[in-house]
């Protein structure tokens, strides 16, 4: 974590912010550790023309949640970035709000490799997420 002084997970998520592109889809983090982490997303707003929740819409939410997680792992001095990211859909989710849980596969000094399954309000899955990020050092400004 970030210069602990005991920060917990969500306080960092919360000091860090989850990005511009998640806050317009209006993504909300409802837990965030190494372990878990978890966050909704509205179906509305969100919709290909057809009325179905877009399936780039669940990639960004998985991503979110993936680099997010994966950052927090790495530590002070060190940066989080996604190589890899593949996204199955399995079913269409078309009103309410889904939900993103987010589970690490691998946690290395130079690789982080998250899982994160989106279900719909019915607890039926919609998307399983699988993102790699990379850790490096930060750059020097």
């Amino acid at each position: 974590m970030t210069d602990q002084v005991q920060m917990t997970g969500m306080e960092w998520a919360t000091q860090r912010g989850l990005g511009a592109l998640a806050e317009r889809m209006g993504i909300v983090l409802t837990e965030f550790s190494i372990e878990r982490s978890v966050a909704t997303m509205p179906v509305e707003g969100n919709t290909q023309p057809v009325g179905l929740l877009h399936g780039g819409a669940y990639v960004v939410l998985g991503e979110s949640l993936g680099s997010m997680a994966a950052n927090l792992h790495a530590g002070p001095g060190k940066l989080a970035v996604g190589v890899d990211i593949n996204a199955t859909h399995t079913r269409s989710a078309t009103s309410g709000i889904v939900t993103g849980v987010c589970t690490p596969i691998h946690l290395g000094r130079s690789m982080a490799v998250h899982e994160i399954v989106v279900s719909d309000d019915q607890g039926r899955r919609c998307s399983t997420i699988r993102i790699t990020n990379m850790i490096k050092p930060l750059p020097q400004k």
